[in-house]
């Protein structure tokens, strides 16, 4: 018997692409939101507790806020105050000006729209915090969705969640392996391949190396995500694809 599935090329229609790293660059304001926010909390800039808090949030770039929050603070209630605190600091720094797209970033996600692929911008903030985003660079109908770690059940990554509500919620393919994920982070590499994306890219714009990147399963590395448009014409091509 023919396997179908297996003969059936696939056509990369549905693209996950994060945000702060990936298609938007916000010049460190995430670390210098948390400074503001644990400031606010009562830890003491400067003091070793501060420094070993700022590198975790290094480390975790990518990872749904509240959880790193939950990590650092040790209780709901804790947790809750630094994750608002936070988003008052981002919104305040955004409204700023201090944020602007990755270059190409806009025309990328234009051009695949353009292509027929439907794309969805993610992000680990909370949904006060991507609206701000989105008004301080006039994205609001940038993307065909947006989605917070809250609209897909309340885990970020690296969770596949907001991959896979993606997926849901668009209708866009039949397949999971027609997703493409595409981010800056480890995290946004074990989040595409969790959830069986068939294109997980990671791009050196933002947080983490190449090594990183590729260490937690990225298919491809790309030097941004201006590049993605002409990576899947290319794939689209190859046999098998």
């Amino acid at each position: 018997m023919t396997d179908i599935e297996t003969n059936t090329p696939h056509n990369h229609r549905l693209i996950v692409l994060d945000m702060a790293g990936t298609t938007v660059a916000d010049g460190g304001l995430v670390e210098r939101a948390f400074e503001r926010a644990a400031e606010r909390l009562g830890v003491e800039p400067g003091s070793a507790d501060h420094a070993a808090k700022l590198q975790y949030v290094r480390d975790t770039m990518g990872e749904s806020k509240i959880s790193v929050f939950r990590h650092l603070f040790g209780t709901e209630e804790l947790a809750q105050r630094a994750n608002s605190a936070f988003e008052q600091a981002y919104g305040e720094l955004v409204d700023g000006g201090l944020i602007a797209p990755i270059p190409g970033a806009r025309e990328a996600v234009e051009k695949l729209r353009a292509d027929g692929r439907t794309v969805v911008l993610t992000t680990g903030f909370a949904r006060v915090t991507q609206d701000a985003i989105l008004d301080a660079l006039g994205w609001q109908d940038l993307a065909d969705l947006t989605l917070c770690p809250a609209d897909a059940g309340g885990r970020g990554r690296p969770y596949p969640d907001m991959v896979l509500a993606a997926f849901l919620r668009t209708g866009a393919v039949a397949d999971v392996r027609d997703t493409v994920v595409v981010g800056d982070t480890a995290y946004d590499m074990l989040s595409g391949v969790r959830s069986g994306a068939g294109i997980v890219a990671g791009v050196l714009t933002g947080a983490h190396d190449r090594a990183a990147l590729t260490e937690h399963g990225a298919t491809h590395v790309l030097a941004s995500v201006a590049d993605l448009p002409g990576v899947l014409e290319h794939a689209a091509e190859e046999p098998g694809a």
